[in-house]
């Protein structure tokens, strides 16, 4: 892991992550708003067959909410599947028939940026992470339509997810790293309804923003529910969080 002097950090691969200096320099690039590159070699070790990155266990996780730890898991577990998502996405244009090159490379940097905050929040946690998650997406990697309305699905639940658990988070920086990648989901969200957008009504319907002009907020066991259907990880919560 090296960084220069315009607060770039490029990361070689996941390996760079395990020392205590390298986790610290992670963290502290992505609150302060650092540019964080990834190299190639950071995406050729991830196990094709687990695209969690490998060493998916599938026991079962639950998850403790009555904390900025359990929270953290929580939106780990989330940050998991979207990046297995646009992994396998990102691998599989050609059988999905997603041919133009600038949609490609909107994928792209939307796995590239879930990778990053996937990496973020495994770091963070050390220790107290909780193991990868083993997934399924079924048919939603075969044809265009299917890859983005998928993936319509995950943006719009990760910031209606970031939405409901911010209350629960005690450690003010905690609340303003998760306010940075929630930004940044919601930008996901955009863009794709834009690439799916043939009506002009996409943009922001009342599914997602409500009469107040506030957007959706879920709480942890909605979306827990949402989410089933693509983790074959039995995931549940433990003990609730409390605000």
């Amino acid at each position: 892991m090296s960084e220069s002097k315009d607060r770039t950090l490029v990361i070689h691969s996941a390996e760079e992550l395990a020392s205590p200096v390298s986790r610290r320099k992670f963290v502290q690039a992505l609150g302060l708003g650092s540019t964080i590159v990834l190299m190639p070699s950071l995406f050729a070790c991830e196990d094709k067959s687990d695209p969690t990155g490998g060493g998916a266990t599938g026991d079962p996780v639950v998850l403790n909410l009555s904390n900025d730890i359990g929270i953290f898991n929580y939106a780990f577990a989330l940050e998991q599947l979207e990046a297995a998502y646009y992994t396998q996405v990102v691998n599989g244009f050609t059988a999905s028939g997603i041919t133009d090159a600038m949609e490609r490379s909107i994928l792209t940097d939307i796995r590239d940026h879930e990778v990053i905050h996937r990496e973020f929040f495994r770091t963070a946690l050390g220790s107290a992470a909780i193991p990868n998650l083993s997934v399924d997406f079924g048919n939603a990697l075969a044809s265009r339509t299917s890859v983005l309305q998928t993936a319509k699905t995950f943006e719009d639940l990760g910031v209606s997810a970031y939405n409901g658990a911010g209350k629960y988070l005690s450690n003010a920086n905690n609340l303003l790293v998760a306010g940075k990648i929630v930004s940044v989901e919601a930008r996901h969200a955009a863009v794709i309804r834009d690439l799916l957008d043939t009506t002009g009504r996409e943009f922001a319907g009342d599914d997602v923003v409500n009469a107040q002009g506030l957007d959706v907020v879920r709480e942890p066991s909605a979306v827990l529910i949402a989410a089933d259907p693509f983790i074959t990880t039995s995931v549940s919560i433990g003990t609730q969080p409390t605000a």
